[in-house]
């Protein structure tokens, strides 16, 4: 899929701060990019809390082959050229964006989807799990699954939140905001992963592939299963989260989650 110039262009200047960011912080390294994605080096991270929440709980290994995850959430402009290309539903009638919500920011104009103005660089919500996955497969991507999305946002040193143990504050994070209130996507530099990945705390909670099951996690026990119609796991806080809610091993299980329909704090990022 071909970026807008200015989405290319902002996207390049996000790149360049990370850059210097990761220069001198923690011994982080600069992010690696292919393609506008980041590359999440094969290996072992701890996956779950030790302390949290039972569905957190147990803290375990997991060992994971290398992956690329986007280092933004999907936007308003980006998802309004998938439902151009598409459509607002899929072939067995699911539905991919909630499209008559009042918390929609893309409607259709002149015979063509368009993002709300001022919205087009906010993370894209009311698609549904549906509506995501099927985003991704049409760049050719797919959804991380849950495994891969908390090794993105904590890498291996067994972090609390993406930049690391210090609490949440508005330099890192958009939390304990509004219904509706986001801030564009890349908008938080000094929140970023240890691999560099943005907004992974806050500013919309993101679908990931997996069904939502108990610990210890298991690619191998039906929850990777992307047939079944089930309920899906959610990361990363949304708008309206609570500092609480920010950490990198929340998995959202407060959070409305139906997978056919659109929520209005939920979005996405496609992995590959």
């Amino acid at each position: 899929m071909i970026a807008s110039i200015p989405a290319l262009i902002c996207r390049r200047m996000t790149l360049l701060v990370l850059s210097s960011l990761f220069a001198g912080v923690g011994g982080a390294a600069e992010p690696e990019m292919i393609d506008g994605m980041i590359r999440i080096p094969a290996g072992i991270f701890l996956m779950g809390s030790k302390d949290g929440p039972e569905d957190e709980r147990p803290q375990h290994q997991v060992n994971l082959r290398e992956f690329f995850i986007d280092g933004n959430q999907a936007t308003n402009s980006e998802f309004a050229r998938f439902l151009n290309a598409v459509g607002a539903q899929g072939a067995r009638g699911e539905k991919y964006y909630d499209i008559d919500d009042n918390d929609a920011r893309i409607h259709r104009r002149d015979g063509k989807w368009v993002a709300d103005a001022g919205h087009e660089n906010r993370p894209v919500v009311e698609a549904s799990w549906f509506g995501a996955r099927a985003y991704c497969a049409w760049t050719k991507k797919r959804l991380p699954t849950e495994a891969e999305w908390e090794k993105a946002a904590r890498g291996t040193d067994g972090r609390k939140y993406p930049w690391g143990n210090e609490r949440p504050d508005g330099s890192r994070a958009h939390f304990s905001s509004g219904w509706n209130d986001f801030h564009d996507v890349g908008s938080f530099p000094k929140g970023a992963s240890p691999y560099g990945a943005l907004d992974m705390a806050g500013n919309g909670w993101e679908w990931v592939a997996s069904a939502y099951q108990p610990y210890p996690y298991d690619p191998y026990d039906g929850r990777e299963d992307l047939t079944q119609d089930r309920v899906r796991g959610t990361r990363g806080g949304g708008q309206d989260s609570s500092a609480e809610e920010l950490t990198v091993t929340q998995r959202g299980r407060h959070v409305s989650r139906n997978p056919r329909g659109g929520h209005h704090n939920i979005g996405f990022r496609c992995a590959r």
